[in-house]
């Protein structure tokens, strides 16, 4: 039996029944769970099934406070849907108690799951310990969540930027002698421009960062409210321009919203309006990355009929990640 039989056997029995998350029929069905009916049309998987990874962030909620579930439970039921790896949002667990980065990789072996990355607060003075963490992990990339470089109106000069992209391929020069590269996760924000050489901050950040020791970390949702704001460009035109450059990617989806700022409300993946096929369709080396699931408000939010549960948007959306096809 493989280790996802064992686990789908696992969650459909009693032992997982209440859990919410949307894994087989069968599974979905004894947790109450109103699984999303994919459309899988032929040709290949746009996102290879070995390479469905999850930013942490998306079920915070069950590591979090005196009713967090712990590490342990939530690689159980991440295992159980069909995630193979994660990307973390920090190491605690709450209520479940202290825990060591190497009971968190030892409880990773044991469900079968790969650390493919993190999102820390990265700079000079405590690099040498994330990069000891990462190592401890097994992760082969390690990022940061939020801009390397002030976005706000009086801040976001291109000194500013490109200093700060400076210290970055320094960092990454440490982070590579360990085997790691150092990758930045991006928002709309930086699809802005600078305040006095108006250049584009992505493009800076493209220009400025050493290929060889800092990558990037395409959120194609907030890539999409990039150039809903800060229209005349495509985000597809940056990966296919240099795809070793973008080894993780963030597919969170969005709902188009004519009355939101953004133009886009964020919900579970399958449910929303971004041609997720016509995009992942155009990268031909589809399977050299890891497509990264996201919703930031997986805990607070559902389509109906579900109720909330980020474990059921989270294993809905897994489903639906492993049907495109193209």
């Amino acid at each position: 039996m493989s280790r996802r039989t064992l686990f789908q056997a696992l969650a459909a029995s009693s032992v997982a029944v209440g859990v919410g998350a949307a894994l087989a029929p069968t599974a979905a069905s004894a947790l109450g769970v109103q699984a999303a009916a994919p459309t899988v049309s032929g040709g290949p998987r746009l996102v290879p099934a070995n390479r469905i990874g999850i930013q942490l962030f998306s079920v915070r909620d069950k590591l979090s406070g005196a009713a967090s579930i712990g590490f342990r439970q939530l690689f159980e039921e991440l295992s159980a849907i069909g995630y193979s790896e994660v990307e973390f949002a920090g190491y605690t667990q709450g209520g479940a108690g202290a825990i060591t980065p190497q009971e968190i990789r030892q409880l990773l072996d044991d469900n079968g799951l790969k650390a493919i990355g993190s999102h820390t607060n990265l700079s000079p003075t405590n690099i040498d310990a994330q990069i000891e963490i990462a190592s401890i992990l097994g992760m082969k990339n390690l990022g940061q969540g939020g801009a390397i470089a002030s976005t706000t109106a009086t801040g976001r000069t291109d000194a500013a930027w490109t200093a700060a992209c400076q210290t970055w391929n320094e960092m990454g020069v440490k982070a590579k002698a360990a085997g790691i590269k150092l990758y930045t996760h991006t928002h709309q924000q930086e699809w802005n421009y600078t305040i006095d050489t108006n250049r584009r901050i992505y493009d800076l950040m493209w220009e400025e960062f050493d290929p060889s020791l800092v990558t990037f970390e395409m959120d194609i949702y907030w890539a999409y409210v990039g150039r809903h704001l800060f229209p005349g460009f495509e985000p597809i035109d940056y990966i296919k321009r240099d795809p070793r450059r973008f080894p993780l990617l963030h597919l969170k989806d969005g709902k188009l919203n004519p009355a939101s700022a953004n133009g886009y409300d964020i919900i579970e993946f399958g449910a929303g309006d971004i041609p997720y096929g016509d995009i992942l369709a155009q990268l031909r080396d589809r399977g050299q990355r890891t497509g990264i699931w996201e919703q930031d408000n997986a805990g607070s939010t559902a389509v109906p009929p579900n109720t909330v549960n980020s474990l059921g948007n989270a294993g809905r959306s897994y489903e639906n990640l492993a049907a495109l096809r193209g």
